[in-house]
């Protein structure tokens, strides 16, 4: 399962995710700017902002919300995402050099595939899903 790891954006002096260097519980956040959706820890509000522009600063934040458990769940029932999926290497290469941004993912993996519109949006979204 390691392999199917998502990469964190874990916050400063954190020794352990979701705790601070003293061992305090932080919250998950979960925030959107107007490209991207990250999921992070924070012990505040400021702190998840202060994340998405570390990551984003030519993003402007369209919404932040604290997340009522500990952790995020992405349903593949709801991506259209049917059977067991195998991660794409290339998908993942894809998603490596646009930095999570989806639709240049997309635009790579068609350059590098020659797939139409489509299917790289589905493969592309699939290897998302799965956490790359």
């Amino acid at each position: 399962m390691e392999r199917f790891a998502q990469k964190r954006i874990m916050p400063p002096q954190t020794t352990k995710p979701g705790r601070t260097a003293k061992g305090e519980l932080m919250a998950l956040y979960e925030i959107e700017t107007e490209s991207h959706i990250m999921v992070g820890w924070a012990s505040s509000l400021e702190q998840a902002e202060h994340i998405a522009a570390q990551h984003y600063p030519e993003e402007k934040i369209r919404r932040i919300a604290k997340r009522p458990r500990d952790l995020w769940v992405i349903s593949k029932r709801l991506l259209g995402l049917t059977g067991n999926g195998e991660p794409c290497d290339v998908a993942r290469d894809c998603l490596n050099r646009a930095s999570g941004d989806k639709l240049h993912a997309i635009r790579l993996y068609m350059i590098d595939t020659g797939s139409d519109l489509k299917e790289a949006q589905r493969v592309i979204e699939s290897n998302m899903a799965m956490g790359w």
